[in-house]
């Protein structure tokens, strides 16, 4: 371990509950990961607003920074939650003199930008390169991309006035950090297609956390393929949220093409989001209520794969390239991964297999892939070994090792000239 300070600058936000700081449980678990590579990690993050907090608490877990049990080598750096510019106006020059002494006090950087107004992970960027300071970009999904793709189902005409005219700053904005990193760290295929072209020294890495331990076992797979070659009724689950993104309507509406198909089914999906009663209002009209489960938001992670191993595919919707981590606990549950194309699942599965994508927005595509799965159990086994050997490939402690080893070798440390303080984790 080098005798080293982390400084992290993420959007991912803290939230403050009882007085303590927390993070959702799979961003702790990354923080307890970091502090096995570095000496020191200073995490610099907003923190959300009360109400957003109580939102968030119906899909998310909330752990305690001070519960884990390297919290004596992380520092906190709380900072202003300002994505709204006369927010970000006001807290523009005191939070940028923060993050000056902060990247002044460690010597590795590594930030996360993603948007323009209110992100200072961007704000961290461009102070480095003021300071003439190397640092590494860090990013899991094209986010000006998302933006402009959910603006096509955005219904309210402020917010596309508004974004239609701060969309090409944040492109320009983040593009332009990107050129004047070290190193480029970006998350699956999607990502990596998108940015690599901007900075030479670009490397596809993950952001996941299933351990080696949950990968499915070989008794449990061959139950899996048991049940598949006996034509038992097809098991379909999803895992996320409940929103545009993912593709929740499109779900349900494949759902029902394939019940009228003849398809024996029992569908799941897991997870909250505000398009869940949409969702469900949409089974009963479709007539399909009792073909789909809505189990809602699961905390606990070891039943979310005990049920995602229960199941016989994996089938997803998502629009916009990201780069979400349902679809490896899908691998590693030895699910295969069945959805709309993109380059980021397509790279999950590119050295075993266990994937089969269809044109984005293309349903009836999505639909005819499965039925000829039900019918050809013996395709669907194979599927379901391809996947399973290609979640092999996939454990936090082994991506975490990757991505620090990149930040150690290409980020040139930094002079240490005052002191780091921060919020005490306590």
């Amino acid at each position: 371990m080098m005798n080293t300070r982390l400084l992290l600058v993420v959007p991912v936000p803290f939230r403050v509950v009882d007085g303590r700081y927390g993070l959702d449980e799979q961003t702790c678990d990354g923080l307890v990961r970091w502090a096995e590579h570095f000496d020191r990690v200073v995490m610099a993050a907003p923190v959300l607003p009360e109400a957003e907090s109580e939102e968030l608490s119906k899909t998310e877990t909330w752990r305690a920074i001070a519960d884990l049990p390297c919290a004596d080598r992380i520092e906190l750096v709380p900072l202003p939650y300002a994505y709204k510019p006369i927010h970000y106006i006001r807290h523009y020059r005191k939070t940028r003199a923060l993050i000056r002494e902060k990247i002044q006090a460690c010597e590795l950087l590594c930030f996360a930008p993603a948007v323009w107004i209110g992100d200072w992970a961007t704000v961290a960027c461009e102070e480095a390169i003021r300071l003439n300071r190397s640092y590494a970009v860090w990013a899991d999904r094209v986010e000006y991309e998302v933006i402009r793709r959910l603006l096509k189902e955005e219904t309210s005409l402020k917010v596309k006035l508004k974004e239609a005219v701060t969309l090409p700053f944040t492109k320009k904005c983040i593009q332009q950090v990107i050129r004047q990193s070290e190193v480029g760290l970006f998350q699956g295929q999607d990502c990596f297609t998108a940015y690599s072209p901007l900075n030479p020294n670009s490397h596809c890495v993950y952001d996941i956390h299933t351990q080696k331990s949950d990968q499915i076992s070989p008794t449990r797979l061959a139950e899996k393929l048991d049940r598949v070659q006996n034509h038992q009724p097809l098991k379909i689950c999803y895992v996320g949220r409940a929103v545009e993104m993912k593709g929740a309507l499109d779900w349900v509406q494949i759902i029902q093409q394939l019940h009228e198909r003849g398809i024996k089914l029992e569908a799941t999906w897991l997870g909250d989001g505000h398009l869940l009663d949409e969702m469900k209002q949409m089974a009963v009209d479709l007539g399909i209520s009792d073909r789909i489960t809505f189990g809602g938001f699961v905390s606990d992670r070891a039943q979310m794969l005990e049920t995602m191993q229960q199941h016989d595919l994996f089938m997803f919707c998502h629009k916009t390239p990201e780069s979400p981590r349902c679809l490896v606990e899908a691998l590693v549950s030895g699910l295969p991964i069945v959805g709309y194309d993109s380059a980021y699942p397509r790279g999950l599965v590119e050295q075993f297999g266990g994937g089969i994508f269809t044109p984005i927005h293309d349903q009836t595509a999505l639909a005819d892939q499965i039925v000829e799965l039900d019918r050809d159990r013996q395709k669907l086994g194979n599927l379901v070994q391809q996947a399973a050997q290609s979640g092999t490939l996939y454990d936090e402690e082994t991506v975490f090792k990757h991505r620090s080893d990149l930040i150690k070798k290409f980020v040139v440390p930094g002079r240490v000239t005052v002191k780091c303080e921060a919020v005490a984790v306590h």
